[in-house]
């Protein structure tokens, strides 16, 4: 049995679960998130702990069993202080602009690229080199987050590129010409 998924998640006072059959919804003050989960585990709700429990002793109903707990509990503190993730955006005439719900990245490329961004993550830019990204959803943030990264990661000679708040990106040398 899983360590995690032995642990009952306490639900605070100031929010809200509602668990229909095999989905769990959680609202708070910041906002509200729904999902599904596989059948091969039990979700019971008694006041304000929810407790999760595999049906069988099969190897997917164990798997799952701390990963639904830890789902649930990422929901339940998402919905009471939202997850963020800052990033960085590195090199001569690389910025950011926020048009609407359209983040237009301007990174060395001869066209700008324009990701539409989920409606369930706020984004924010700061000295146009500086996002802020940030959402009730744990994975949708880590998404938006990693989508934004990708295209241009950080290139390790010159130190160009987007990269995540706080990440160390090992500098290499660059060649050295032979005398």
């Amino acid at each position: 049995m899983s360590r995690i998924g032995k642990l009952p998640i306490v639900i605070p006072q100031e929010v809200k679960v509602t668990l229909a059959e095999e989905s769990v919804s959680v609202s708070g003050v910041n906002g509200s998130i729904s999902q599904s989960f596989d059948r091969s585990v039990e979700i019971k709700f008694n006041g304000h702990v929810i407790e999760v429990f595999p049906k069988d002793d099969s190897r997917h109903a164990r798997a799952m069993h701390g990963t639904v707990r830890s789902i649930i509990n990422n929901m339940v503190q998402g919905v009471q202080k939202p997850y963020a993730k800052d990033l960085e955006i590195q090199g001569v005439g690389f910025k950011a602009i926020l048009k609407g719900n359209v983040l237009d990245l301007a990174l060395g490329r001869s066209h700008p690229i324009l990701y539409p961004v989920p409606s369930e993550v706020k984004v924010t830019i700061k000295d146009n080199t500086a996002i802020h990204v940030e959402g009730v959803d744990k994975f949708l943030v880590g998404k938006v987050a990693a989508d934004i990264k990708r295209f241009y990661p950080m290139e390790p000679y010159k130190g160009k590129g987007v990269r995540i708040a706080g990440e160390y990106v090992r500098r290499k040398e660059g060649k050295k010409s032979a005398k």
